[in-house]
């Protein structure tokens, strides 16, 4: 029986819809238990049927405004750093969260722990691919760190191969470096010299390297694990959003505020837009892992209603069926060498 650990108090819609969520993912999840904490005069309420669920009290919550470390230091009852602890203690498998991002990631590293080998955690994402073999792909860093040495892109190369792999099903994933041009001298010496780490890599079959990918083409399917530092990898992520929200609107704005044959020419419409937004919806994927760390941690966006944290928590189900961090554990103990953090000379050898 898998055990997840819920911050219930974590989210906009927070505890409302993580609870509701949460029993639409375990009356589809038989072998599943949940542990909810929070408050739980705010919790019960929601609670329509407590089959597989536990309850627990935490008296403190972390706000989406909280500084992410202070708060996991300072607030140690609240919902979320009790739930990181219950998995550090082997009580929960895996730990949920819709709560303050950097928070989530600092109980993942602090709390739960770095797998041994992997220099620096990522926070990593699925996003949908228009074209390719696939209808998606997973990007990483998504802002866990704003600055990243070649090393740690190469390890995300890896830790991301491995998730494409056995989550996804995806054989032999294609890895891309996010650069601003395709060819192997761009960028900056940073991307340069993981440009060549990353060729080591694919020439040792470490993972299958594809070579530089711009943001421009993301969408379009370039590869099936995007790895970037994680300024741009946020920034990245944060500007598909806003383009996206931006064209609906527009579109819808123009159809509303269009003449009669506009306006029936949108009705005529509106399915296949609906397709559109499903397809740009990544929460169907399921939310953002930090992965590296010693158990599966997840969280899903803020205002995420009840469908988003029960994908989620699917998402959290097939991880654990899979024994990802297992099987990145050993491939990592097994490779200390080829995964160790990297001199220029080191980088000099991989392009000979």
């Amino acid at each position: 029986m898998f055990k997840i650990a819920i911050d219930a108090m974590g989210g906009d819609n927070a505890p409302e819809a993580i609870v509701a969520g949460v029993e639409l993912a375990r009356d589809q999840m038989p072998d599943t238990e949940f542990l909810l904490f929070g408050q739980l005069d705010k919790v019960k309420p929601f609670v329509k049927n407590e089959e597989r669920l536990t309850l627990v009290q935490a008296d403190e919550v972390i706000a989406m405004a909280d500084e992410p470390v202070k708060s996991i230091r300072r607030k140690k009852q609240s919902s979320l750093v009790l739930a990181a602890q219950a998995v550090k203690n082997g009580d929960a498998d895996a730990i949920f969260s819709a709560g303050n991002t950097g928070a989530l990631l600092a109980a993942g590293i602090f709390i739960v722990g770095r797998i041994k080998g992997i220099d620096r955690p990522a926070l990593m994402t699925a996003l949908p691919a228009f074209d390719g073999p696939h209808d998606a792909f997973v990007m990483m860093d998504m802002g866990a760190n704003a600055e990243n040495r070649p090393a740690h892109l190469y390890q995300y190369g890896i830790l991301g191969s491995f998730y494409a792999h056995e989550i996804l099903g995806y054989d032999a994933p294609r890895v891309g470096l996010l650069n601003n041009g395709t060819e192997e001298d761009k960028g900056d010496q940073v991307h340069k010299e993981a440009h060549q780490l990353l060729r080591y890599g694919s020439e040792h079959n470490l993972l299958n390297f594809v070579g530089n990918v711009e943001a421009r083409e993301v969408l379009q399917g370039p590869a099936d694990v995007v790895i970037a530092d994680g300024f741009s990898g946020n920034a990245t992520l944060k500007s598909i959003e806003g383009t996206a929200l931006s064209l609906l609107k527009l579109l819808k704005d123009t159809i509303m505020n269009g003449s009669l044959k506009t306006k029936m020419a949108g009705a005529m419409l509106k399915p296949a837009l609906k397709g559109v937004q499903a397809k740009l919806d990544y929460s169907q994927h399921g939310g953002a892992v930090v992965i590296g760390v010693n158990a599966p941690v997840v969280k899903t966006h803020g205002s995420a209603g009840p469908d988003a944290v029960a994908n989620t928590m699917k998402q959290i189900h097939t991880m654990l069926e899979a024994d990802l961090v297992a099987k990145v554990q050993a491939f990592v103990a097994d490779h200390k060498e080829d995964l160790v953090a990297r001199t220029e000379n080191d980088v000099d050898g991989a392009a000979e």
